[in-house]
């Protein structure tokens, strides 16, 4: 084990003594991979930023069904039954809303009571409430609207509203996004191996005299190849902790356009940088990149040299 340990500190030294000998290539190659991960990373932060306040958003339909204004209120109170067989084998609670409970509520939402009462009789009509639970998926929804669609042919119904509607269509916006959110990030990620490819590509060229002797010598591949494993994979750390700063730094200019139109809405919304544990995945897979482009290029290039 203290061999191993050995080894690899030994490899990481020579890395490190890469670095040192051309660091304005090296910090060049890391702003190059910055630039293609602050794409997608910043995309991560935004979703995981709009997760939470997706969540919050009930996505159970509520279905709204409103009388003729002149259907008479035991006539209205009758409808009851017939939209609970419609309802029939759904976990749906019915609620009939009077007209003048409607205009109540109305008026006190609304702050506009003395227009309201400019307007004499009033105008709203009787109404319906169902709050269904238990439907998410697409073939959930197309239900929704299958029931929707027989309220609307009883009688004396003038018209039947889904109001969850665009609840779901958020929900598969999202869905859109984090599906082109990975699509980016494996170009990009493709982008970052390439780079390192080319990045350890050269250092190789530049260093096939000193391979030369270190083979000559008995040194086994492993050995040659490991400092630049390490290049690779501290390439794309460096690169990947210069990307989440950069996109930590433009979530400060961001909140401050966001705070004025969240302001609007009566509420504090803020994007936030990603927890800890996120920003040491994001990490991890940055290294992970910068250590595939390294090894690709290792066993190509040295291959060639023997």
């Amino acid at each position: 084990m203290n061999v191993w340990f050995r080894q690899h500190r030994f490899a990481f030294g020579a890395a490190l003594s890469h670095v040192r000998k051309a660091p304005g290539s090296f910090l060049f190659n890391v702003l190059v991979v910055a630039v293609a991960l602050a794409l997608p990373f910043a995309g991560v932060t935004l979703l995981d930023n709009a997760r939470p306040l997706s969540e919050e958003l009930s996505v159970d339909p509520e279905i709204s069904l409103f009388l003729k204004t002149d259907t008479p209120r035991d006539q209205a109170q009758a409808l009851a039954p017939q939209l609970q067989q419609i309802l029939h084998g759904s976990h749906a609670k019915v609620s009939f809303v009077p007209r003048e409970q409607a205009l109540a509520s109305l008026k006190e939402k609304s702050g506009l009571t003395d227009v309201i009462e400019t307007l004499g009789d009033n105008p709203l009509p009787d109404s319906y409430v169902m709050k269904l639970e238990g439907f998410a998926s697409g073939a959930d929804a197309a239900r929704v609207d299958g029931l929707a669609e027989q309220m609307r042919a009883l009688p004396d119904v003038d018209s039947v509203q889904v109001d969850s509607a665009w609840v779901k269509r958020l929900a598969a916006l999202l869905g859109v996004l984090r599906l082109a959110l990975l699509l980016l990030a494996v170009t990009l990620g493709v982008v970052v191996i390439a780079v390192v490819f080319n990045t350890i590509r050269l250092q190789v060229l530049t260093q096939r005299e000193e391979i030369a002797v270190s083979k000559l010598l008995g040194a086994t591949d492993n050995f040659i190849h490991r400092p630049f494993y390490y290049t690779g994979a501290l390439l794309g750390l460096c690169a990947g902790a210069v990307a989440l700063g950069a996109v930590a730094l433009a979530l400060r200019p961001l909140n401050t356009a966001i705070a004025e139109f969240a302001r609007l809405y009566a509420s504090e919304f803020q994007l936030t940088p990603l927890p800890p544990l996120g920003m040491a995945a994001l990490l991890a897979i940055s290294a992970g990149l910068g250590l595939v482009g390294a090894m690709l290029s290792v066993q190509r290039h040295l291959a060639r040299l023997k």
